[in-house]
């Protein structure tokens, strides 16, 4: 007669469990890079009893390392800043600049509820005029205050957002264009060598004139200012994109190409059932650059025009010069490089929505 050791189910299930926890947590893995956080993987791994000690190497290299490099960078910041004297003063260490930062989020509120009252105030006027018979003389009042510096980071991420989707809508294009014909690559190639190095110190006066002579409205979402920021941003942020694009398309396996000629696929069919799903890695890659150029080029273009946004924050408090100046031009540093960094991040977690990359 067989005997059954009555742990071997309790085992077994156990076993199954454990398969199917570190599934989920390899699952998670591929996200918890898209977005910088791939330390929380061996915490969980840990957690789980998989390998503890051979976990924490990766803790030490994927967390505590960069922690620690951070460390070292606020303390030697702190260190050597008060050393150097400016025209406005010492640099401001870590503990002056989290202090402006906290004044900047004081006076965002400030602003907000200063804004909010007067739409109060401007709604209960237009209900009265309406109750009182004269709905003619209801009228929409814009808030012209002083913008907030929230109000001038969402400003400058609008613009250089509208300029990269101008930028992609243009270079995509050209770019399966060239990928597809020699001929179109060879007109298009010169084009790109001489416009690609351009910087945007050339670019936006030549911009601002072309907008002034054919726009002149100066209201809503798509203001002068805002056009002129947004056309720069786009004119230096297409090339990384067109240039991975043709790319990308060019170097598709010519085994597909031959089998969609017997296929016999329409162009359409062919750029985007072939084309496209082929060379969407490189096509992301050019992106992720061009929205990154796009965004150094934007709060360039701001100083120089200035056009609202955190560049005319950075340039607005140069020219005041007073005690706070100097730490502020700092928040807003740190403010710019990491939009820049959630950007990327953005793009990426795109990336590994729509492509196989190697990344995942």
């Amino acid at each position: 007669m067989t005997t059954v050791d009555p742990n071997f189910a309790p085992s077994a299930t156990r076993d199954a469990r454990r398969a199917r926890l570190f599934t989920r947590i390899a699952t998670a893995d591929r996200w918890f890079r898209v977005l910088g956080l791939a330390w929380i993987t061996p915490l969980l791994r840990a957690a789980a009893g998989d390998n503890p000690r051979g976990q924490l190497s990766e803790i030490w290299r994927l967390l505590l390392v960069p922690l620690l490099a951070i460390a070292l960078f606020l303390l030697a910041w702190g260190v050597l800043a008060p050393k150097v004297q400016t025209s406005l003063g010492a640099v401001p260490g870590p503990a002056q600049v989290w202090a402006e930062a906290q004044v900047l989020h004081q006076d965002a509120q400030a602003k907000a509820a200063q804004q909010a009252k007067f739409e109060t105030m401007v709604e209960a006027r237009n209900q009265k005029l309406i109750e009182a018979g004269r709905p003619e003389e209801v009228k929409q009042i814009a808030y012209t205050g002083a913008p907030s510096y929230y109000d001038q980071i969402g400003t400058s991420i609008r613009t250089v957002f509208f300029g990269f989707v101008v930028a992609t809508l243009v270079a995509v294009p050209l770019g399966i264009l060239a990928g597809l014909s020699p001929t179109a690559n060879a007109a298009l190639n010169p084009l790109i060598q001489i416009f690609k190095p351009v910087s945007p110190l050339a670019w936006l006066p030549i911009v601002t004139m072309v907008v002034s002579a054919v726009y002149a409205t100066q209201d809503g979402w798509l203001s002068k200012s805002f056009l002129i920021s947004a056309i720069t941003v786009t004119l230096c942020s297409l090339w990384p994109t067109l240039i991975n694009t043709a790319l990308g398309v060019a170097s598709i396996d010519r085994d597909l190409v031959a089998v969609s000629k017997v296929l016999k696929m329409s162009t359409w069919a062919k750029i985007t059932r072939l084309v496209l799903p082929s060379a969407l890695p490189l096509i992301f890659t050019g992106l992720r650059l061009s929205l990154g150029v796009g965004w150094m080029v934007l709060i360039a273009a701001e100083m120089l025009a200035q056009n609202p946004g955190l560049g005319k924050f950075v340039w607005d408090e140069f020219q005041n010069g007073s005690s706070s100046s100097l730490a502020r031009i700092m928040v807003a540093v740190l403010t710019i490089g990491l939009i820049g960094f959630l950007l990327d991040r953005v793009m990426f977690a795109l990336q590994q929505l729509f492509t196989f990359s190697n990344n995942r």
